[in-house]
Formats: C-alpha cells, structure tokens, sequence
C-alpha cells in the first residue's frame, strides 16, 4: 500500500530554478526535507501531500489536519518512513 502524508513547507532550502527545488516540511515535529519538483507552485506555509520524499499535490490545512488526526487514532505516527 503507498501512502502519502500531508506536512507544511517551512522552508525552501535548495533553489536550482523554479521547479527544482528542495524544502524543509514539517510534519507534526518531524522535519525532513522533501523535494518540490512536482509542485513548482508550493511556497512556504503551504501544506503538501509527500509520498516517499517527493511532494506530489498542495492540499488544503483542514484537510491535513484530518489526516493527521486519522494517523494518530492509529497510532501510526512513531511508525512513518517519510523518506530521505
């Protein structure tokens, strides 16, 4: 099963051009950088969907904030590999 986890872009770390980039996401105290070439569009204060180190959409913050709240009542949070 893939999954994909939403977090908010906190920074832009890497800046080739436009699209290649790389930024810093927070998810809910856990930070990684992820890359944002498939959403050149994303600035910071957004919450993107990552799947396996890549953002691949913007959603909105409810909508993150609900996903959130799924994965806790799971219990599944300790346990996420959200990638490099």
């Amino acid at each position: 099963m893939c999954l994909s986890i939403p977090g908010k872009l906190v920074e832009i770390t890497a800046e080739l051009d436009k699209i290649f980039r790389i930024g810093k996401v927070d998810f809910e105290g856990i930070t990684k950088e992820v890359n944002l070439s498939m959403v050149p569009e994303a600035k910071i204060g957004d919450y993107i969907l990552v799947h396996v180190g890549a953002a691949i959409s913007i959603i909105d913050e409810e909508e993150a904030k609900k996903t959130f709240d799924i994965l806790k009542q799971m219990d599944e949070m300790e346990d996420l590999d959200l990638g490099p």
